[in-house]
């Protein structure tokens, strides 16, 4: 069955409610995709035209999305290593704030708690940064205070691959979780005031930082695993821990994630890809040529809002309500749900969790809330660590 948008009257009243509680999405690629597609040519990519034959983002459309606040993924793959990872990163933080400055009458950088508030105060749509990777740090904890000084408030300790302290979901165990290192990493943004973000890690890792942080953490994006069984996704037990710890999962969009028919059909997609000579996470225009080549040969199980919803309700019954949101992973992805095709679809799915009976108590908290919440918790775990001294910790003194 395709697709059915929701009633005109349900879908004035998600946006109604998104007015009044824009979303706070936990995860965008746009800086990678504008690296990838134009070197960071803003003219080539102007996000104040229509961007949608390139882009799940632009102005008009974060502004039909309801999006009120948005993390920005300052993401590097993670073929680029040591110091490369490094000065990429920077590139990618320069251009956040180059967006910033370029649209100032839309998008306000923001770097705490009370200006994501004021920057929605004054209609601007707070943009924040999160680090997608640890080894965009190069084992180095004064790389990670530096990254932090620029304004990043999240690191996802790992992507697609292991670091030397770390384990990834995507990854064959080695660590087994965190080293001693990667523990020190985690009480250094504790003490810092940058949130530790568990998207991407193994369900170890996940356990090994929730013993060890003394703030809340993050799931940018990942959704739930008793829901769609795939290792990007949060297990129960890990869920269950989160109203203690105080942290909050941000449901992801990517099909692949959330919907179990579209795994085997996305690993088919990679394998194309990488047959091609392509990487299987490029979303320049040629890479999408091949991608949309192969869609029309083998049909693509589609995702919807109800597949994100069901998720959700998931995370709602195990996590409770204080403790979820939203990251769509919006141009980080090649394929998404229909509905929810790009930023503007935030609509859909709160008119979907509507007719489930979410209330607007509830709904408020899945959109702005619980992630307002979460980022001023981990300044107030910050402000009670200040006495510590920063960390000079290496990798070579503890995990020898």
């Amino acid at each position: 069955m395709s697709y059915q948008p929701p009633a005109a009257d349900l879908l004035d009243r998600a946006r109604a409610l998104l007015a009044d509680h824009p979303v706070v999405d936990g995860h965008n690629d746009l800086p990678w995709a504008l690296r990838g597609q134009v070197g960071y040519d803003l003219d080539q990519r102007d996000l104040a035209a229509d961007q949608r034959a390139y882009l799940h983002t632009d102005l008009a459309r974060l502004r039909a999305g309801g999006v009120g606040a948005q993390f920005w993924s300052v993401y590097v793959r993670t073929d680029y290593t040591g110091d490369h990872a490094v000065s990429a990163t920077l590139e990618q933080i320069d251009c956040v704030r180059a967006l910033a400055a370029r649209y100032p009458d839309e998008l306000r950088l923001a770097r705490t708690a009370d200006e994501m508030e004021a920057a929605r105060a004054d209609g601007r749509i707070a943009s924040l940064m999160g680090a997608e990777g640890g080894h965009s740090i190069n084992c180095s904890l004064a790389t990670l205070r530096a990254l932090y000084a620029l304004g990043v408030r999240y690191m996802t300790l790992t992507h697609n691959d292991n670091l030397l302290w770390a384990d990834s979901a995507t990854d064959e165990p080695v660590a087994h979780g965190l080293t001693r290192f990667g523990e020190e990493v985690v009480r250094e943004m504790n003490r810092l005031g940058m949130l530790v973000d568990l998207s991407h890690v193994s369900a170890d890792t996940m356990r090994d930082a929730l013993r060890v942080t003394r703030a809340p953490v993050l799931f940018s994006h990942s959704s739930a695993r008793a829901v769609c069984d795939h290792v990007r996704n949060i297990p129960d037990d890990v869920l269950e821990r989160l109203p203690g710890n105080g942290g909050v999962a941000m449901a992801t969009f990517v099909p692949k994630f959330i919907l179990p028919a579209a795994i085997a059909w996305t690993r088919s997609a990679d394998a194309n890809m990488e047959a091609h000579g392509l990487h299987a996470l490029d979303t320049t225009p040629d890479a999408m040529k091949v991608q949309r080549a192969f869609e029309a040969e083998h049909p693509r199980p589609m995702a919807t809002p109800a597949t994100v919803a069901d998720h959700l309700d998931h995370m709602r019954e195990v996590a409770g309500i204080d403790h979820i949101g939203l990251g769509g992973d919006y141009d980080g992805t090649a394929f998404t749900p229909q509905g929810l095709e790009d930023v503007s679809g935030y609509p859909n799915l709160i008119a979907e969790l509507l007719t489930r009976g979410w209330s607007r108590a509830d709904l408020a908290k899945l959109t702005w809330s619980n992630a307002v919440r979460v980022l001023r918790a981990a300044e107030d775990a910050a402000r009670e660590l200040r006495d510590e001294r920063p960390s000079i910790a290496r990798i070579e003194q503890l995990d020898a």
